[in-house]
């Protein structure tokens, strides 16, 4: 399956990893493009991929187009592709932007939006997905093998699930991370090293997303498990509860979830 990646920054960078990883493509099978040099010779150097100043260099020849641009550039980007992506089905990491406008844009039938997340860089993210009608039962195969290598993957058959995604799974490792740094933070304010309090922090918040995933048990239920009454978990908790830290978080994704709606206008 040959691949062209429009756009070499973050998330187009750890896709190509987590797919070299996997063995699921080889670098030879993947052209990226990206206006940016230094960009262009991280990715040749680090991955052995092809890489191009040109989106159509990228698209020529290839099986899938992965869109991994701002949703502010789509338009720009597309209208330099259409008419030249016979055979291609169209994949869009892009926040916002809905298929029946990557598909009347690129003048294509065969699109497939998903919203993956950071985590692709070490082969754990989660992306959901969704395919229009005209990609072929084949390539959807190939697309969730793509998206197996990078981690978890959920296919969906409403579109109005990957704006809600957005905000809870592609926005979400930017509030997890804030929570990190803080809850770091707060160790070394009480007195301990800034390398301990990290090493303490990072294995705790992945020891219990491991927790919570294994037990599959409702949040609520395991933090009761670790709330004696009257205890330390129980006052920190307080003060958590006290300050609107559950309101927050939602108020934090609801407002990430507009904004991705704003952008598919």
């Amino acid at each position: 399956m040959r691949i062209g990646l429009i756009g070499g920054g973050f998330m187009g960078e750890a896709l190509v990893s987590a797919w070299l990883k996997a063995g699921v493509v080889q670098p030879d099978d993947v052209t990226v493009s990206d206006v940016a040099e230094p960009r262009r010779k991280l990715l040749a150097s680090e991955y052995g991929v092809g890489v191009t100043s040109q989106n159509a260099d990228a698209a020529r020849d290839a099986d899938v187009l992965v869109l991994a641009v701002k949703p502010q550039e789509f338009s720009n980007v597309a209208a330099g592709l259409k008419g030249n992506l016979d055979g291609a089905t169209a994949v869009s990491i892009m926040a916002g932007v809905p298929i029946e406008r990557i598909a009347r844009e690129l003048g294509l039938d065969a699109v497939v939006r998903v919203m993956p997340n950071t985590a692709a860089f070490v082969q754990q993210a989660i992306s959901l997905w969704i395919a229009s009608a005209g990609v072929p039962e084949a390539r959807l195969d190939g697309i969730a093998t793509l998206l197996r290598a990078a981690g978890r993957e959920l296919r969906v058959s409403d579109e109005k699930y990957l704006d809600m995604a957005t905000a809870v799974s592609g926005s979400g490792p930017g509030f997890i991370f804030l929570f990190l740094e803080a809850l770091i933070d707060a160790g070394v304010h009480v007195g301990m090293r800034r390398d301990i309090a990290s090493e303490l922090a990072i294995q705790t918040l992945l020891g219990s997303a491991t927790l919570a995933r294994e037990m599959n048990k409702h949040p609520a239920e395991l933090r009761n498990m670790v709330t004696s009454p009257g205890g330390t978990t129980a006052a920190g908790l307080q003060v958590l509860e006290d300050a609107g830290f559950r309101g927050m978080v939602i108020d934090a994704v609801e407002a990430a979830y507009e904004r991705s709606k704003e952008l598919s206008g």
